[in-house]
């Protein structure tokens, strides 16, 4: 064998090694890149649902502790907790909290989503990304699943489900990320109507639309 063709050897062999390693990790990156406590958060990029097109990303919150919700208007469960994680807003949303709600309803659901807003008095941000490219980053594998992103980027606490994000323990978690005393933070918005800081995730829930939950 001359040493060209050794050479060609080597270099197939590479390839295949090569080609094997991008394979795999494209097929397992979930098993091999998980999304999970403790490791770096995935960027994104979602539309603002007012109209003016604006996007906004993670890197827009860097100096603040984040709970990244994923969710969707057909979602009952996201429903049965959105007036918790709006409660906790209103407690410390001043205070180094960024709730980031980014909507996976498919394109052209806006309006929708604007109607959800008004009825739930959502006054935190609300985005909309609908090509399942934040899905794909944050491996979820359902609606709602929620991220608590702490100021250095790095992924404190995932949930799957349903969660009462204005529980003791999940108020405790938030003040401790940003550095204030747990319950004594002043609300930082005006409440719904009807509801002040301090309304219990019992809050009355609208009934979904119909067709109800996917």
């Amino acid at each position: 064998m001359t040493v060209r063709q050794q050479w060609a050897v080597v270099l197939a062999v590479v390839g295949v090694l090569g080609l094997g390693l991008w394979t795999a990790t494209r097929v397992l990156s979930d098993e091999i890149f998980p999304v999970t406590i403790g490791t770096k958060a995935p960027a994104f990029v979602a539309t603002a649902v007012d109209g003016s097109g604006r996007t906004r990303s993670l890197a827009d919150f860097r100096d603040s502790v984040v709970l990244l919700n994923v969710w969707a208007t057909w979602c009952l469960p996201c429903r049965e907790e959105m007036p918790s994680i709006q409660a906790l807003h209103e407690r410390y949303g001043g205070r180094g909290l960024k709730v980031v709600a980014v909507s996976v309803d498919d394109p052209g659901a806006e309006a929708a989503i604007r109607d959800f807003v008004r009825e739930y008095g959502l006054t935190f941000e609300i985005l909309h990304e609908p090509s399942g490219a934040i899905q794909r980053a944050y491996q979820t594998t359902g609606v709602p699943e929620t991220f608590v992103i702490g100021r250095d980027g790095i992924i404190q606490r995932k949930e799957n489900g349903h969660r009462d994000w204005n529980s003791p323990a999940n108020r405790a978690l938030i003040a401790r990320l940003i550095g204030v005393p747990a319950d004594t933070a002043a609300p930082a918005a005006p409440a719904a109507p009807g509801a002040g800081a301090d309304a219990p995730a019992a809050r009355a829930v609208p009934a979904a639309p119909a067709g109800g939950a996917r």
